[in-house]
């Protein structure tokens, strides 16, 4: 493939601190500040150990054992890349990462989202004055019938008796309904704590991790969204106390009283009824009611919530939902409001199922260890995927080695064949070579006939 002459500026130009290389340097720096929980003078320094696992995720190697085949290929590349000075074997690495907490990796998280702060990158994910929309939701990384570990939950089907061994942990990112990317945060395991003999369970997952988040980011102005689990009186109060607005999605079903009390707004005129098109699509058409000041249920009647339900109309699907919000609904914000409700999923769409389908390999049993194992690999997982959907939001250089490969997949497979064969300096290397094309040596070969 013929380089071209220049590069167009936007790509040559790249952002200084949201960039592979830098935002690689910045985990690498937060590795190196890792406590080690080890006893006894480490061969391998902790730092090296997370970085490997980083690298990892990182290059989509779709296991351990592919990675460490490939390690003698592209050891040069590894240690000018990510910094790694002695790269460990699988054995080495899960045994070292068994005994590393997930919670002392979350420092890595806040100092890449300090990265987008500091370069503004954020600015275009707000919503409802100022606001940033925080999904949150658990989901399964870990589950087997026969592995399992004491930090392991139990789930026992009652009809065959059969005992599966899961670990969950809760996943929560910053999603704007208008924008692809996702910022997802240092996740919250869901898993038994030592001595446990009760299953651990997403609400107090989710409780454990607002109050960390609120710890780490005091003073973010933040609207949580979750799904049908959230709404109950003791997770309001908690949002509250942590000075954390929310819109939260409700079901009839679930919530009786409530809709017994829009049913009685609804009576007596209380309730405000309105629709309108589609502002970029004449087909679809939106119908709203909405009533401010209700009870959530008979028990819980203070303070008050605002309830917004949602009707769409278009030649393809009709569509209904219903939040609940403690944001005042007008006429002039109830589309808004809607919006980001119905962004609660892309912690499933943009998140889970990338890290599932788009080569990260989130199913692949790594194995639960005897402590942390999972947990840790979960976590170093997420780690790599904010990097890539910074580099996603961030860096015309990736978008456009993407644009030019054409899907995720092929981009890893790429990267990684790269990584493997060439000696590279930099990951804004690779990005080139991916886009302008690079010229294979010719290997030297000695024809002395002698």
């Amino acid at each position: 493939m013929k380089r071209p002459e220049s590069k167009p500026p936007s790509i040559a130009r790249l952002r200084k601190h949201l960039n592979a290389d830098a935002l690689i340097d910045t985990v690498r720096r937060k590795f190196e500040k890792l406590p080690d929980p080890r006893s006894v003078c480490p061969r391998i320094e902790l730092a090296d150990v997370a970085m490997s696992a980083f690298a990892m995720f990182s290059l989509k190697d779709p296991s351990l054992l592919a990675f460490e085949k490939s390690l003698t290929a592209r050891d040069h590349n590894l240690r000018s890349h990510y910094k790694i000075d002695n790269i460990p074997s699988d054995t080495t690495m899960r045994e070292i990462l068994d005994e590393v907490s997930p919670c002392t990796l979350r420092p890595a998280f806040r100092a890449v989202f300090s990265q987008l702060q500091r370069g503004k990158a954020l600015e275009s994910m707000t919503v409802l004055d100022g606001h940033y929309l925080l999904a949150m939701d658990a989901t399964t990384y870990f589950s087997s019938a026969k592995l399992s570990s004491d930090a392991c939950l139990q789930k026992t089907d009652s009809r065959t008796g059969k005992t599966t061994y899961q670990l969950q942990m809760m996943g929560a990112a910053l999603v704007h309904p208008k924008v692809k990317e996702v910022i997802p945060l240092a996740t919250e395991p869901i898993c038994k704590e030592d001595g446990a003999t009760k299953n651990d369970c997403e609400r107090n997952a989710a409780k454990r991790f607002l109050e960390k988040f609120r710890t780490e980011h005091p003073h973010l102005k933040v609207i949580v969204t979750e799904d049908g689990l959230s709404p109950n009186g003791p997770h309001i109060d908690l949002l509250k106390s942590l000075d954390l607005r929310f819109i939260l999605s409700v079901k009839p079903d679930d919530h009786v009283f409530l809709w017994d009390k829009v049913d009685e707004a609804v009576d007596r005129e209380r309730a405000v009824e309105f629709d309108c098109p589609d502002p970029d699509d004449p087909k679809i058409h939106h119908y709203f009611r909405f009533v401010n000041g209700l009870p959530l249920n008979k028990s819980h009647q203070d303070p008050r919530i605002n309830f917004l339900e949602y009707w769409q109309d278009s030649p393809k699907r009709t569509m209904s939902f219903s939040r609940v919000t403690d944001l005042p609904i007008t006429r002039h914000n109830a589309y808004t409001i809607m919006r980001c409700g119905r962004a609660e999923r892309r912690i499933e769409n943009e998140t889970f199922n990338t890290l599932k389908n788009q080569g990260y390999h989130f199913e692949h049993n790594y194995g639960p260890g005897k402590k942390h194992l999972s947990a840790a690999f979960a976590t170093i997982m997420m780690l790599a995927f904010l990097v890539d959907q910074v580099q996603q939001l961030c860096c015309p250089l990736f978008r456009a080695a993407w644009k030019e490969i054409g899907s995720k997949r092929l981009l890893w497979e790429s990267m990684r064949g790269l990584f493997r064969e060439f000696e590279l300096r930099s990951m804004r290397m690779i990005f080139e070579a991916l886009l302008y094309g690079h010229k294979k040596p010719v290997p030297q070969i000695n024809y002395d006939s002698s």
